[in-house]
């Protein structure tokens, strides 16, 4: 079948690395110094971030002590009932009756009492765990929502989600894994042997001689699974980062008929996973045999020796039953360190993905002696302005433009010219590469962006709502609205109307993107959000676009009031919609072809005339509009 092959050969492409000898290839392997520091300095920042709640730590790590201290207890007071209480000849029957109900009660109550400290600090340990997560999720989602838009857009949402869930777990998760797991084990490791070496030095030894194989199993197992689990968490974030694209561009999946493709591609992601699952789980079952094999071999040395030892009058048989005990005690703290060490590279491994983004600089951050945003804005000045996303490639070169507040600037030309790049300047998605875009003659990046993105609003092509209701879509530029302001602006959007007639009225669920609703529908909304923010300035990406003629018109002529009084930037391909503008610039291979209104545009000859007459020509019903004498 095509999915097992197509699964196989990168499974067999995954496995290529291991069967030539190597282990597969890790960053780590290539520069192991510079990783190294890099995590330091991850640790010092994690140990910060842990430093509030050093008392929190101190008290679990004490309550792991006193829990591991008193499980010691068991073996002895087993050892004590069988050596001396039921062999006791010099006692009689109610004697020895009565002292082993008292041992055992006390023993009922100390077993009680070290269950409560366990639970104590399982509890403290999650309530920590909780505090950190919520911290640390709270602020790597801020630095997301301040990330420039080309490293989100290299990040993906697969890449985000997976940060802000799993990343975060287990970084999280640390405290416990690297340090108190490991650390009480230790503890309880170095116990056991000093209370066997007190019991019986001879075997202690036997005991003590699985300690090294059982390492070693371990540490052999993590080497080899280790890559499995990183691989496996890198395809899970790709599938997450590819789900999250099908459905959000579902209505092109089914356009093109590639629900069937779409489902091959996940199952064969989904089907390479299970085999690397499958590959782990082999490993950990070879791990499991040898445990298997290891502790009956060490319980049958115990009992033999002890055996030996009880015979040649050099023991007890209190002594065999206790080192039974502490040799199955033995083997789960060793297990949990070796463990702990497998579990902490993961956690390393999330940590460097999480700080990594925790580094990174915010989008605009305010320079030193940032100034507020005037107010009134009176004029947008775009200064020599170059800009390029690439080096050598420029999108917009040496665009100098005077705006006056309350003009509409209507942008149009070829696709490609630099428009959209344009008005990104001005919403300062982007800062210029030379040159500037004033604001009252004050450079907008010496402009506190917060404050500055509060006089801005944005209606684009690509119209997108939140899974709300429709007064929370048009509220969200002003959660403050009350409902009559929803209303004056839904109506002046010319949505009332077609909200009217939803099941809900305004308190209707949209459904994620906005999904039960039309494209015009969408797009009504878009801008009644717009309205209901009222901004100094407004940027109108392609508004109309989606609306049939009959509400583009009635839109237009809401629009006409709504823009009087705002400074406004129009990128529009349907020239009969901003024929009205104060200015129209038009803009070809980044620079400025043309610029003034639409009659003086059209006295001469030029790219935008020939923009009109092509338009007048493909849309007869549109040339009235566009007459110029």
């Amino acid at each position: 079948m095509p999915l097992l092959e197509s699964s196989k050969k990168r499974y067999r492409a995954f496995r290529k690395p291991e069967r030539n000898g190597a282990d597969s290839p890790t960053p780590e392997a290539d520069n192991w110094r510079d990783r190294w520091r890099q995590r330091k300095d991850h640790l010092r920042e994690y140990r910060r971030w842990l430093w509030p709640y050093k008392g929190r730590i101190i008290v679990v790590f004490l309550l792991a002590l006193l829990g591991a201290g008193l499980s010691m207890i068991l073996p002895l007071v087993t050892r004590y009932i069988i050596d001396d209480i039921l062999p006791a000849s010099t006692l009689t029957v109610d004697q020895r009756l009565t002292r082993l109900t008292t041992v055992c009660g006390a023993m009922v109550l100390l077993l009680l009492f070290t269950q409560v400290i366990d639970t104590s600090r399982s509890f403290l340990m999650s309530l920590l765990n909780a505090k950190v997560i919520f911290r640390l999720r709270q602020r790597l989602f801020d630095r997301f929502l301040r990330l420039p838009l080309n490293e989100l857009a290299e990040l993906k949402s697969g890449g985000i989600v997976s940060r802000l869930s799993q990343d975060t777990d287990k970084v999280t998760g640390m405290v416990q894994m690297a340090l108190i797991t490991p650390g009480v084990a230790a503890i309880r490791v170095l116990l056991t042997v000093a209370v066997l070496i007190f019991i019986s030095w001879q075997m202690a030894l036997i005991a003590g001689a699985m300690i090294p194989p059982i390492v070693l199993i371990n540490l052999l197992w993590v080497r080899k699974v280790r890559p499995i689990y990183r691989a496996m968490a890198q395809e899970r974030s790709e599938i997450d980062g590819r789900v999250t694209e099908s459905f959000g561009g579902i209505r092109v999946v089914r356009a093109f008929r590639r629900e069937r493709k779409e489902l091959r591609d996940y199952a064969v992601a989904h089907h390479t996973i299970i085999r690397k699952n499958l590959l782990a789980e082999k490993l950990r079952l070879v791990v499991s045999t040898g445990w298997g094999l290891l502790i009956p071999a060490t319980s049958l040395a115990v009992v033999g020796f002890g055996g030996y030892l009880a015979i040649k009058g050099q023991g007890t048989i209190g002594d065999i039953v206790a080192f039974q005990m502490y040799a199955f005690m033995l083997l789960h703290p060793v297990s949990q360190i070796v463990n702990s060490l497998s579990a902490t590279q993961q956690a390393l491994a999330a940590m460097e993905r999480v700080f990594d983004i925790l580094e990174r600089p915010q989008e605009k951050p305010d320079r030193p002696g940032a100034v507020d945003v005037p107010s009134p804005i009176r004029e947008i000045t775009f200064h020599a302005v170059n800009f390029e996303y690439r080096e050598g490639l420029p999108v917009l070169a040496d665009v100098s433009l005077n705006v006056p507040a309350g003009s509409t600037v209507a942008l149009v030309g070829p696709s490609g010219g630099g428009k959209t790049t344009l008005v990104d300047l001005v919403a300062r998605f982007h800062d210029p590469t030379s040159g500037a875009v004033l604001v009252n003659g004050i450079d907008l990046r010496n402009i506190r962006l917060a404050g500055y993105r509060r006089q801005l609003a944005i209606v684009p092509q690509e119209v997108f709502l939140f899974d709300g209701t429709v007064a929370e879509n048009i509220t969200y530029g002003r959660r403050s609205a009350d409902r009559r302001d929803i209303i004056d602006a839904a109506t002046r959007a010319n949505a009332h109307d077609f909200i009217e007639e939803l099941p809900e009225g305004y308190d209707t669920l949209i459904g994620e993107r906005g999904l039960k609703l039309s494209g015009g529908q969408r797009q009504r909304l878009s801008i009644a959000r717009a309205i209901l923010a009222d901004p100094e300035i407004l940027i109108l990406d392609e508004a109309t676009s989606n609306l049939d003629t009959e509400s583009e018109l009635l839109i237009q002529a809401s629009l006409v009031d709504l823009l009087s009084s705002r400074t406004t930037f129009v990128i529009a391909h349907r020239l009969s919609t901003i024929i009205h503008a104060d200015i129209i610039v038009v803009l070809h291979e980044g620079r400025i072809e043309q610029i003034g209104p639409h009659a003086d545009l059209m006295t001469h000859e030029g790219l935008y005339r020939e923009m009109v007459e092509r338009q007048q020509r493909l849309f007869p019903e549109t040339a009235e509009a566009l007459q110029w004498d």
